[in-house]
């Protein structure tokens, strides 16, 4: 599939973040603990922003959000001033299956995190478009707009944007290519709540090069051409230990992989693209001194 660039309408941008000349930087951050540690883990690591899971990413049962986690978590957040970017779903999730046993679980497993999103009040929801697993592309891309629709159709007084997550494009998964999401967002009835969150990592690994000027400026248009940046409403930040083209999905520090300083320092000085907020997903442990380093790397970057 191969769709021209549809006339969406504009998503509803609700992060106060996306206002300001600089870009605004963060980094994924736990919630072990409780969710309010999202905000004070970005803390400590300097972040304007952050994205988290809403729940445990390893299990499909999510423990229910007391009002006291609640009502801590909005307390941090009024205290630190950083904003949550996003919320990445769990992993287990694959919209995309053609067993219908799996593809169930996992429409009701992201209901569940965008009702969760809504109640913390956290604008974006980040997915993996997940995989066809032998079925067929054109089948895959059906489903997952299938259940884009019933979730965004049952959630009542939604402000969730669903975001498809661009991918490396290993095995059988969805999303690679800028036309294959143009071809999901084409099935979603609900334009107003669906985006994308671009992978630097994913997309070079993908094939889409963004090292020199001359390339990154080719990409982006691509993806304004077949897309459109107004559906762009979320940036990952990571390098990659894999070569180029290579679809595999393995991130490395910023500058310290094969995709080198030079296309962080596009993304960072990209005046179309100051008012969306990227994030960190790249090594580090419970010190977050690498989230801290990467940071003020990307900061460093900023003319």
């Amino acid at each position: 599939m191969t769709p021209k660039k549809t006339a969406f309408k504009t998503a509803k941008k609700t992060d106060s973040s996306k206002t300001g000349k600089k870009p605004v930087l963060g980094a994924h951050e736990s919630i072990a603990g409780g969710v309010f540690n999202a905000i004070l883990n970005g803390e400590r690591a300097t972040c304007e922003t952050v994205q988290m899971f809403n729940k445990s990413n390893s299990q499909w049962r999510a423990k229910v959000l007391t009002t006291e986690e609640v009502d801590r978590y909005f307390a941090e957040i009024e205290r630190t001033g950083i904003t949550v970017a996003c919320s990445h779903s769990s992993y287990l999730i694959n919209l995309a299956s053609p067993d219908k046993a799996l593809n169930k679980k996992s429409r009701l497993a992201l209901k569940e995190e965008v009702e969760r999103c809504n109640t913390l009040k956290i604008p974006n929801l980040v997915f993996h478009p997940g995989a066809h697993v032998g079925s067929g592309e054109e089948a895959g891309i059906a489903r997952i707009a299938e259940n884009m629709n019933r979730i965004l159709s049952e959630v009542t007084d939604n402000t969730v944007t669903l975001c498809l997550e661009t991918t490396a494009g290993q095995g059988t998964t969805l999303g690679r290519t800028f036309e294959e999401l143009a071809s999901m967002i084409d099935l979603v009835e609900d334009k107003d709540h669906v985006g994308v969150c671009m992978d630097t990592c994913h997309i070079f690994a993908a094939g889409y090069p963004i090292t020199d000027p001359r390339d990154f400026k080719r990409t982006i248009k691509a993806f304004d051409n077949v897309i459109g940046l107004d559906k762009l409403n979320v940036i990952h930040l990571n390098d990659s230990k894999k070569e180029f083209g290579s679809n595999r999905d393995r991130h490395e520090h910023i500058g310290e992989g094969m995709i080198g300083i030079e296309a962080f320092r596009n993304f960072m000085n990209d005046r179309r693209l100051k008012k969306i907020p990227m994030v960190l997903e790249t090594p580090k442990d419970d010190t977050l001194a690498d989230d801290v380093r990467n940071l003020k790397t990307l900061r460093s970057l900023i003319k």
